[in-house]
């Protein structure tokens, strides 16, 4: 249904804070539009030139973290209606993996990750800017669940990264990116008044 350019939904907040489950919620009331889901946690630097005890240490909550002139070329090129292709990041080796995923331009485009307001480029770029707002501890909660089921990781390493480093990145870069919000949702995807308002919000400006 591509007519004219795409719109793009910016959608951020904490780790843990339901981001994914507010973009799935709007993929499922768009299914008659053909909706990408673009992470910025895709765009990790590339860390060839590093030994690996090196990767280990990177701090991938700071902005110097992502290749953010790489994300704002794609979504470009999105814009003009370019097939991209997308960075697979490969947490085990902590750096970038050969492949690469094929996406052709699409009528709706989300981006979604906890620093994309950070950036004015990328910021500037959005049509509708979301933050999704939860409370520090369901956030940890949140994060202990899936890194310990889904990662195979310890409690006290999960709790040890957030304490040193998840939470002082969040509450320096991540949470002042609130004031270029034009929509908060508290609790993220289980907000249904949040998600009513904000679908509504895409259907006017799409039509």
């Amino acid at each position: 249904m591509m007519a004219g350019r795409p719109i793009i939904i910016g959608v951020t907040g904490g780790s843990g804070s339901g981001k994914s489950s507010v973009s799935k919620r709007i993929l499922s009331e768009f299914t008659e539009m053909s909706v990408l889901v673009l992470a910025q946690d895709n765009y990790y630097k590339d860390q060839s030139h590093m030994p690996f005890e090196e990767r280990l240490k990177t701090n991938y909550d700071h902005p110097f973290a992502f290749d953010n002139d790489l994300y704002y070329q794609q979504i470009q090129q999105f814009i003009k209606g370019e097939t991209i292709e997308v960075p697979v990041y490969d947490y085990t080796q902590h750096n970038r993996s050969r492949e690469v995923i094929i996406e052709p331009s699409r009528d709706v485009l989300i981006l979604e990750g906890i620093l994309i307001f950070e950036d004015k480029q990328i910021r500037d770029l959005c049509d509708i800017k979301v933050y999704v707002d939860t409370e520090d501890d369901i956030r940890l909660a949140r994060r202990i669940q899936r890194d310990v089921v889904k990662r195979g990781r310890s409690v006290e390493s999960v709790l040890k990264q957030y304490v040193e480093v998840v939470k002082p990145m969040h509450h320096q870069f991540t949470e002042p990116t609130k004031r270029y919000a034009d929509i908060i949702v508290p609790e993220g995807g289980h907000n249904s008044v949040a998600i009513d308002l904000l679908t509504t919000k895409i259907h006017t400006i799409l039509h």
